[in-house]
């Protein structure tokens, strides 16, 4: 286990490297191989494909080391989610550019989902039945996310996710004014 583990983080830091250097669908797998000194047969005995070696990334860097029992508050979470995200930042903002089948972007939505799901629950104060609500602002937590590691004015992490914070507080604000306004105008008549 722990030779194959020396292989699957050698090939991790080639491929690394090498997306500094190229875009990811330039890099072949006989560039990673030979990047690290392995061979074809090595990589795909570890792994299906390219993308495959990128999710292996996010998940032995990140995923694994996540457990939301540890989680009091989700900001926090939040916070740490972007924290990681920025630091690794290049490596995420080439992954990202993926979109379609088997991309980074699709597998990233679907590991991410019960983090954002936990969040929007914890920010929001709703429960596990409010499926509909809870995807909606999952998804709008990934694009938000998303979008802020591809911005080349990457605000830092703490900043970003204060805005989120006074964003989701603001427009809950204002729409339960406008309900208030519709139900005082409503008794009126």
């Amino acid at each position: 286990m722990a030779d194959s583990n020396i292989t699957r983080n050698a090939m991790a830091a080639a491929m690394k490297a090498l997306m500094k250097e190229k875009k990811l669908s330039k890099i072949s797998i006989s560039d990673i191989c030979g990047a690290c000194g392995m061979n074809r047969n090595s990589f795909y005995y570890h792994f299906k494909d390219k993308y495959d070696l990128i999710n292996w990334i996010f998940y032995t860097e990140f995923v694994s080391n996540i457990h939301l029992e540890e989680y009091k508050d989700a900001l926090q979470l939040l916070e740490d989610i972007c924290d990681y995200l920025y630091q690794e930042r290049d490596f995420y903002r080439v992954a990202l550019k993926m979109e379609g089948q088997n991309s980074f972007q699709e597998y990233f939505s679907e590991v991410m989902d019960p983090y954002l799901k936990y969040l929007a629950d914890q920010i929001m104060g709703v429960g596990k039945e409010e499926a509909f609500f809870l995807r909606f602002f999952g998804d709008a937590f990934l694009m938000a996310i998303i979008r802020w590691v591809m911005d080349e004015n990457i605000m830092q992490p703490r900043e970003f996710v204060r805005q989120l914070d006074e964003t989701i507080s603001l427009g809950a604000k204002k729409i339960l004014e406008v309900k208030q306004k519709k139900a005082a105008d409503s008794s009126v008549l």
